[in-house]
């Protein structure tokens, strides 16, 4: 929609779809207040109990990648207005019932909710202003620390005053209201890459991840060595062994794993799990820490509303640095900005290894690290989207908060691990002992520098990075009148039958607009930024590339793109001069593997398709004389020329 139309101001949108954010991470941090008590109100053992905590970060890891999916396919704004209704609906049975089960399906439904972050922030970049999109991107990011921080105080409060129905109350009265305000105010993008889902993809990444999570958040009360969490993750490991080869195969996968193999993107992911492990801890540690009582010397004594109210600065900082934040994205890029992030919270933590005296000290030592939070949370998205096709962004930041989801739930295992094992007895009783807390201190300070090292490898974003397949990176701020355009690459004038093809589109100007890895049927989806010339080129493995100047208007959205010249590998048999009809030629790779053969026509002359780059040997045999040459050659990217002359090597 062109910015005249657009029916609410820039501001709301950020506002709404940021509310929508913080409601999706509070999911995550509401009944934590709760857990002791769950198992009188619900009338459930404790093992039972702790499901309430489980299912929600289950269905929410399990959701995230699809909705995100689905929300590139048949639009952004449809998928979040469904994950908000999934959530409302959770609210509603938690808040109008008491059965264990019916409460464990609402929690359940309430995990839809993650899906809005990575969804919200693809909307972002479509629909709003350039300028607006490192401070919308940087709130939205950071709600998922915000809301986690603000979470814990207010269930706390409701709880100890209103019941603990108050809490689903007031979360499916704020739902309903975001419901409402997406609904007007939040406009549809125009960005969407249509398509088959993929459901066998989604089946087996479900299983997998499910198997994953469930080892790993119950790996301290099953025992790490128990039959149940060990069968965990082997089942995890074979699904998703035969998870990566169909997502390979498949022409519209749930993930696209190359892309998300691309180094930017990978790096960008890797530093994302190991920053959302130390900021989940600075979280609950913080909060155990003083819960623990005054009389063991390193403890505060507070109850679960006070300890909970001292994270509300941590929370509090990463709002109020969003501008900040998305300042540094616009001037120094996403690489520059998740360094500074990572380097504030290795320092926050060193901090609190060595001055966690007083409760003043506690507080800005979680404070520092929410500062590198929020600056490390806002340049993520940042830089996955620079790096993968506009018409994924969704799916790749829903990847991207997938990886956050692992992190947290590491970093809540760990935890529990270490807080369990290193123990010292007070008042009956056994309690954590300081040394697990130093402990956890400095594996986060040491988790957050490795953080800073994998981001110094993220190529930098300021220049026209070239990806591992020569793809350029695109801009990460959207346009007003982007439109999306579809085609077809044809080698040939035929489909590329599961080859390789890529398509790039740059402005006349020379700046990188979009790229798109095609499908295995050559489907292709670009969004450009509105009317006028590109420089469209098509690419396909074993094919000269095909550029062309497009003029593109509005209403024309169908262009497909012809390869007319097969790269080959093409040459003359001949003995002594003399050219060998029907002679046979094969092509082996240099390790020796079979690639294929053919005959010579009548001329002597052969032509095979061009093979992966790569070491190889050409083989020609005549089976009237039963003479036989070979010649070794390396392919490039070109078409290759190899006469082969039997009497030549006969002679030898």
């Amino acid at each position: 929609m062109s910015a005249n139309q657009r029916r609410a101001p820039v501001w709301a949108v950020i506002a709404v779809l940021s509310l929508a954010g913080m409601l999706a991470a509070l999911q995550q941090t509401l009944v934590v207040p709760l857990t002791p008590d769950i198992p009188h109100i619900l009338g459930v053992s404790e093992a039972s109990a702790s499901w309430m905590v489980t299912i929600t970060l289950l269905t929410g890891a399990v959701a995230t990648p699809i909705v995100s999916r689905l929300a590139d396919m048949f639009g952004k704004k449809r998928m979040i207005l469904v994950a908000l209704c999934c959530m409302v609906v959770g609210s509603l049975l938690l808040a109008l019932g008491s059965v264990f089960a019916t409460a464990l399906i609402g929690r359940a439904l309430q995990g839809f909710a993650s899906a809005m972050i990575p969804v919200g922030i693809s909307i972002m970049r479509d629909e709003l202003p350039p300028a607006r999109v490192g401070f919308g991107v940087a709130l939205m990011s950071a709600t998922l620390g915000i809301g986690s921080a603000l979470g814990l105080p207010l269930s706390g409060v409701l709880f100890e005053h209103f019941g603990w129905h108050s809490l689903f109350w007031l979360s499916a009265a704020i739902g309903v209201v975001v419901t409402i305000a997406v609904y007007l105010l939040v406009d549809e993008s125009e960005v969407r890459s249509p398509g088959h889902f993929d459901y066998t993809g989604a089946l087996l990444l479900s299983v997998a991840l499910t198997s994953f999570l469930l080892a790993v958040t119950n790996g301290g009360s099953w025992g790490w060595l128990s039959p149940g969490v060990l069968g965990c993750f082997a089942l995890s490991a074979v699904v998703m062994a035969a998870w990566f080869p169909y997502e390979l195969r498949s022409g519209e996968p749930l993930i696209d794993l190359r892309t998300s193999a691309r180094r930017p993107v990978l790096l960008t992911n890797i530093a994302s799990v190991l920053i959302a492990f130390a900021m989940y801890v600075n979280m609950l540690l913080t909060v155990q820490q003083l819960e623990l009582p005054e009389a063991t010397g390193y403890g505060f004594g507070l109850d679960v509303s006070a300890a909970g109210l001292a994270m509300v600065p941590t929370g509090l900082v990463m709002v109020l640095l969003s501008p900040f934040s998305g300042a540094l994205l616009s001037r120094y890029g996403g690489r520059s900005t998740m360094l500074l992030g990572a380097g504030i919270m290795s320092v926050g933590y060193l901090f609190r290894v060595f001055v966690s005296d007083s409760l003043s000290q506690i507080i800005a030592g979680s404070t520092v690290v929410g500062i590198g939070t929020a600056f490390a949370f806002a340049a993520m998205p940042t830089l996955i989207m620079a790096s993968v096709p506009i018409t994924e962004t969704a799916s790749a930041n829903g990847l991207n908060s997938l990886m956050r989801a692992v992190g947290g739930s590491t970093s809540s295992a760990a935890l529990t691990a270490i807080l369990t094992t290193m123990t010292v007895g007070f008042a009956g009783r056994m309690i954590p002992s300081e040394q697990a807390f130093t402990l956890m201190f400095w594996i986060c300070a040491l988790t957050c520098g490795v953080a800073c090292v994998v981001t110094l490898m993220i190529p930098r974003l300021t220049t026209v990075a070239v990806g591992r397949e020569g793809v350029p990176a695109v801009a990460t701020a959207g346009d007003s009148n982007e439109r999306v355009i579809r085609g077809r690459i044809l080698p040939g004038g035929d489909v590329p039958r599961q080859n390789i093809a890529i398509v790039t589109v740059t402005r006349m100007d020379g700046r990188p607009v979009d790229w798109a890895r095609c499908d295995n049927d050559g489907r292709y989806s670009l969004a450009l930024p509105g009317p006028g010339q590109y420089l469209l080129i098509g690419n396909a493995r074993g094919w000269a590339p095909q550029a062309q100047v497009i003029e593109f208007r509005d209403g024309a959205v169908q262009h497909d793109v012809a390869l007319a010249r097969q790269l080959t590998i093409s040459g003359e048999v001949t003995d002594g001069g003399r050219a060998v009809a029907g002679a046979l030629v094969t092509l082996h790779q240099g390790t020796g593997d079979f690639v294929l053969s053919d005959h010579a026509d009548d001329e002597g002359a052969f032509t095979m398709p061009l093979p992966v780059p790569g070491p190889y040997i050409v083989t020609a045999a005549s089976e009237d004389s039963g003479r036989a040459a070979s010649r070794k050659l390396t392919v490039e990217t070109r078409s290759e020329v190899v006469d082969v002359d039997l009497a030549l090597e006969f002679r030898r």
